[in-house]
């Protein structure tokens, strides 16, 4: 089973996926996790990239996505294939929405993400984009990207995060509608989420595999088979 958190920075993703895998392995579950933009084949040139601010917004989706396909082949796919629940720090819903938000084409990115594997469930993390700026804020200063920089084009991290989150939770609603995500309101304190996402995965445990993640996983065996 493969279970995705996202939304904005700030939403308190990582602290729930912590208290979820607690809870699930105290239930009996294999739990694994993966987190976005942590291949240690891609992250290193990512994060050169990055140093240097020269990461144009389509090289940043494409790079992001060559990090996404590698720990598919080798962190969620075998794990899914082993029987283990997966949970996933940010999905390609992250790509979709950060994206789009620095005006990279929606088809464009889709493509990048072929073959698509679709969580069971999507836990989407709400908030307002002042909450994300404000709970931000008292920890960091948004780092280039983070703010969005490189397309605002405004020299300010805070001013600038405030436009581009803005933008990114524009088009995380938009993906909730339309790929059905379980809304959880992360404006709710941290023991009432938890509890709530507790509730939303027991009823969406019982949600049947897609067919179309068969396909990809039929794909995915024949090329291991292949390189063997």
């Amino acid at each position: 089973m493969l279970v995705a958190f996202e939304g904005p920075d700030g939403a308190g993703k990582t602290t729930q996926r912590k208290l979820f895998k607690t809870w699930l392995k105290a239930e009996g579950y294999d739990v694994v996790t993966t987190r976005w933009g942590s291949s240690d084949l891609i992250k290193p040139l990512i994060s050169s990239r990055k140093r240097l601010h020269a990461l144009s917004p389509d090289e940043y989706s494409m790079l992001h996505a060559a990090d996404f396909r590698h720990r598919m082949d080798h962190e969620v796919m075998p794990a899914l294939w082993a029987g283990k629940l997966v949970i996933a720090d940010r999905f390609l819903f992250t790509a979709l929405a950060r994206d789009v938000a620095r005006g990279v084409d929606l088809d464009r990115v889709l493509r990048l993400y072929q073959p698509l594997l679709w969580p069971d469930i999507v836990f989407y993390f709400a908030i307002t984009p002042d909450t994300s700026r404000r709970r931000v804020a008292t920890v960091r200063t948004p780092s280039y990207y983070e703010a969005g920089q490189d397309v605002t084009d405004v020299a300010d991290p805070a001013e600038s995060y405030q436009r581009f989150i803005t933008r990114v939770i524009r088009e995380y609603d938009a993906l909730a509608t339309i790929f059905n995500f379980v809304t959880v309101d992360a404006e709710r304190s941290i023991a009432d989420q938890h509890q709530a996402i507790r509730r939303l995965f027991r009823a969406g445990e019982q949600r049947p595999w897609p067919d179309w993640n068969a396909e990809v996983f039929a794909d995915w065996l024949a090329a291991r088979d292949k390189h063997a």
